[in-house]
């Protein structure tokens, strides 16, 4: 296994020059990976290295306790991170794909099975009802389903043709 970095700015995976803003969500997007409810490392190592992340973003956070540690690695001549590029994209990382935890599976096969016991139970209740499980639209009245069973196909035209027209637009006619 790849080790982590020692470098504060490496572990979060950022420039050196990174502003507040990178810094957290290069922060949230590694917790993502890191955390030990959903990666797929061991608990005990990534439970280390969650723990290294969260020191790292505390000190980088912090302006004083950043502004003296940046002054520590010059002093050690370590060079800048040269690794991650700068970048001023606000949303970088979001939209991400990353894989599901197994928490997040068992949620969407939750979610099925309720979806499909209500289906069932509602399509069951129906049924034991003898209730039909296609229905008319309500504004279809049964006095105009009556009328309209009755009457001769729309290509045949009745001999009174005026007196059909005002007897739908006046039932009691």
């Amino acid at each position: 296994m790849p080790e982590t970095p020692s470098c504060h700015y490496a572990r979060l995976g950022v420039s050196v020059r990174a502003d507040p803003e990178q810094l957290r969500q290069a922060f949230r997007r590694q917790s993502k990976t890191l955390h030990p409810d959903t990666t797929a490392l061991p608990a005990e190592l990534a439970a280390q290295r969650f723990q290294q992340l969260r020191e790292s973003y505390e000190l980088l956070a912090d302006p004083a306790r950043r502004r003296l540690y940046d002054e520590q690695r010059l002093k050690r001549t370590i060079a800048p991170l040269a690794a991650a590029p700068d970048r001023r994209d606000s949303w970088q990382g979001i939209g991400e794909r990353r894989p599901l935890s197994g928490g997040e599976w068992f949620s969407l096969v939750l979610l099925t099975l309720a979806l499909l016991v209500c289906l069932v139970f509602g399509l069951g209740v129906a049924a034991l009802q003898g209730r039909d499980w296609q229905v008319s639209p309500g504004w279809l009245t049964d006095e105009q389903t009556r009328d309209n069973a009755a009457a001769p196909p729309s290509h045949v035209r009745p001999a009174n043709a005026e007196h059909t027209a005002e007897s739908a637009l006046h039932p009691g006619a």
